[in-house]
C-alpha cells in the first residue's frame, strides 16, 4: 500500500497532537520543528484536518492546533482516507467483487487482491492514534520500545500481518 508524503506528514502531525492531547493547543511551528516537517505544507494539511473536524484551531498567544477527539477515537483509516482517498491498494472492493463474479478464469487472483485490500483496511481501521503512542518513544522520556520482532509476533498472534510501504519503502 502506498501512502503519499502528504499522508505521512498528516499522520506524523496527528501523532504529535495525540502525544500532547492533554496539554492544549500546539503551535504549527512547534509541530513542524518537533516532527521535522515543512511548516508551510503543514499549514495546508492542518487546515484540511480542521475542515474535516479532526482538529481545532485556537487563536491567541496560547493558540495552535489540538485534536477534537481523544486519540483512541481516531483511526488511521480516517486520516488516510481524508488525505489520500480510498484505502484500497489495488482497486475498490466493489470493483474486485464484480471481477470475481464475471471473470471465472481469474477469480482466485482477484480474491487474493480483495483479501489484501480487506486486511489492509481492517488494520488501518482498528489502529488508532492511541495505539501508535504506545509504540512510539516520547520526546524527552527514556522508555523501553518494543522491538520489531515483538511487534511482529504480536501482530502474528492476532492475524494482522501486513507491512505498509510509503514511497516504495517497507514499514512494519
Amino acid at each position: 500500500m502506498k501512502i503519499s508524503q502528504k499522508g505521512l506528514y498528516a499522520l506524523q502531525a496527528m501523532m504529535m497532537l495525540a502525544r500532547h492531547h492533554q496539554q492544549g493547543a500546539i503551535k504549527i511551528r512547534d509541530i513542524a520543528y518537533e516532527e521535522g516537517l515543512p511548516e508551510k505544507f503543514l499549514e495546508l494539511i492542518l487546515l484540511e484536518l480542521k475542515n474535516a473536524r479532526m482538529v481545532d484551531s485556537v487563536r491567541g498567544a496560547k493558540g495552535g492546533y489540538r485534536l477534537r477527539r481523544d486519540p483512541a477515537a481516531i483511526p488511521l483509516s480516517e486520516i488516510i482516507r481524508l488525505i489520500d482517498g480510498p484505502l484500497a491498494p489495488f482497486a475498490d472492493a466493489d470493483q474486485l467483487r464484480n471481477l470475481i463474479d464475471r471473470d471465472i478464469a481469474h477469480r482466485a487472483l482477484y480474491q487474493v487482491f480483495l483479501d489484501v485490500r480487506d486486511a489492509a483496511a481492517k488494520i488501518l481501521e482498528s489502529t488508532t492514534l492511541a495505539h501508535l503512542l504506545v509504540d512510539s518513544p516520547q520526546p524527552g522520556k527514556a522508555g523501553k520500545r518494543r522491538s520489531s520482532d515483538q511487534r511482529h509476533s504480536e501482530r502474528k498472534s492476532t492475524g494482522d500481518i501486513l507491512p505498509m510501504a510509503a514511497e516504495g519503502r517497507s514499514h512494519a
